[in-house]
């Protein structure tokens, strides 16, 4: 008779590009997120809660440069030759929630969600397949007032977080502005759009890229190409000097103050219908973040942003943390962007046939938690509960009586389930669980009323080896009687 087949186990990894996240980090997460919804709410908006599956007809195109159907997203047909996926984002779902259910939505409609996303992209490091996102939204209303208040609403939500002025800035662009300058350059058409659309992709990602580069950089790569250190060549636009000359202007249009940045933008794209748009929206929402208090210590004009113009319509918007961390070269540099949006007024038209007017901002979960890191702002690690050890296995009772207490008093604690034979490791596991204190009742301190208090926060050196004696010698253990436990652990807590 053949041997029978070895069993095969299933290995115990995460899938590729995916992550588990343990209790700190979880909790953290939470807490931070409550405090920008504090802020969310503060301002008006409403939570809205979205199914995890959308329809891939639903979700519509779906990330950058993906064209062919269900690319970039986890997707499958269900029994009932629907294609589902897992959502991509939190504003495709808006889209649809907002078609869907607008006759009993106001308008504008104000919401805010936060939660996991999914991409089906090739992972990285620090690129994930599972990831947070936050987002704030208004829906159905064109005035740039709520462009401005969203960027306002972002503001304090970073400083709510503990994230300083002066260690951020939020800096605002214009699509209508660009493609004024793009009309200036000559690489765009009013009357066929899709004309020099080429050379525009190559244009918005040389801007892009200013920061890297630098105006020469971005130069070269508005003319023939640059060749970069490893000898790779990118081609170039191929923009006369003149053109180059109107883009670079753009990106370098920054002035002292707000009005100096609109004055120059207004020199170079300020004769075209559409850049005189971009500028008066740009101007109105200046005076209206001034007014609201967020002058440019918060808030700034800056042409050179433009991620995700391709995407927006009007308005855009990019938080940035300007204080340095250390990176993985040990370099100091800029931790950068943790947050962006703007005006998208195409998305919903998808579903009804009409233009939609609505912006929104989204906030990079983890990486501003990872922000709130290096600044010190996140709190130290939330201590466990309180652990109630078993001295006797038959007195399961008492131990659970005591736990029940606790807990009604509003004190984490739990009752060690484990096998209660060996006291070091309860206290092993105590330690594990970091609580700061074990409540020790045997049969001697429940004959005399009585329970012992150890506080393993100064014990904790000694949790390996100590026997139950050892532990009651300790300084850091002391007796209080059974009637006094509750507020005994209570004045300790609050030290």
């Amino acid at each position: 008779m053949a041997k029978d087949q070895k069993t095969r186990r299933p290995r115990a990894e995460t899938p590729k590009g995916f992550r588990d996240h343990f209790g700190a980090e979880v909790t953290e997460r939470a807490a931070m997120l409550s405090r920008i919804a504090e802020v969310y709410r503060r301002y008006g908006f409403e939570a809205l809660e979205t199914s995890a599956v959308e329809t891939v007809e639903a979700l519509g195109k779906f990330l950058p440069d993906v064209d062919r159907p269900n690319e970039g997203v986890f997707a499958w047909l269900d029994e009932d030759k629907d294609w589902l996926a897992l959502r991509y984002d939190l504003t495709a779902p808006l889209a649809r929630v907002y078609a869907q259910h607008r006759a009993q939505l106001p308008t504008p409609y104000r919401r805010y969600a936060m939660g996991p996303v999914w991409r089906n992209e090739k992972p990285g490091p620090g690129r994930f397949r599972q990831f947070y996102q936050c987002d704030a939204d208004t829906v159905g209303t064109p005035t740039v007032a709520a462009d401005a208040e969203i960027c306002g609403m972002l503001c304090d939500a970073l400083e709510a977080l503990g994230i300083a002025r002066g260690d951020y800035v939020v800096k605002i662009n214009n699509r209508k502005v660009l493609n004024g300058v793009m009309e200036a350059a000559g690489v765009l058409d009013p009357a066929d759009p899709d004309r020099f659309a080429h050379e525009r992709g190559i244009v918005l990602r040389a801007i892009d890229k200013l920061d890297r580069l630098g105006p020469q950089g971005v130069r070269a790569l508005l003319g023939e190409g640059r060749k970069d250190e490893s000898g790779d060549y990118t081609k170039g636009a191929r923009l006369s000097d003149d053109q180059a000359r109107v883009v670079l202007g753009f990106v370098e249009a920054r002035g002292a103050t707000g009005a100096d940045t609109l004055r120059t933008l207004s020199d170079l794209c300020g004769a075209t219908p559409t850049g005189a748009a971009g500028l008066a929206e740009l101007s109105q929402m200046a005076e209206l973040l001034e007014a609201g208090g967020y002058g440019p210590d918060r808030i700034l004009l800056d042409p050179a942003t433009v991620r995700g113009l391709g995407y927006y319509t009007g308005p855009v918007f990019e938080a940035e943390l300007t204080f340095e961390i250390l990176g993985d070269d040990g370099k100091p540099r800029q931790f950068g962007s943790v947050a962006g949006g703007g005006r998208y007024d195409d998305l919903v038209k998808r579903f009804t046939g009409e233009a939609v007017p609505a912006t929104g901002v989204s906030i990079g979960v983890d990486r501003l938690l990872a922000a709130l890191r290096a600044k010190g702002r996140v709190a130290d690690e939330e201590p466990g509960p309180v652990v109630v050890t078993v001295m006797d296995r038959d007195r399961m009772a008492d131990t659970f009586a005591i736990v029940a207490e606790l807990r009604n008093a509003g004190i984490r604690a739990e009752a060690y389930l484990g096998n209660p034979k060996n006291f070091g490791a309860q206290m092993k596991y105590a330690d594990r669980r970091r609580a700061p204190f074990a409540i020790i009742e045997g049969s001697d301190e429940k004959a005399r009323g009585v329970v012992q208090v150890k506080d393993l926060v100064a014990g904790a050196q000694a949790a390996q080896t100590a026997s139950l004696e050892e532990w009651k010698d300790r300084p850091a253990q002391q007796e209080v009687t059974r009637a006094d436990l509750v507020a005994h652990l209570r004045a300790l807590l609050a030290k």
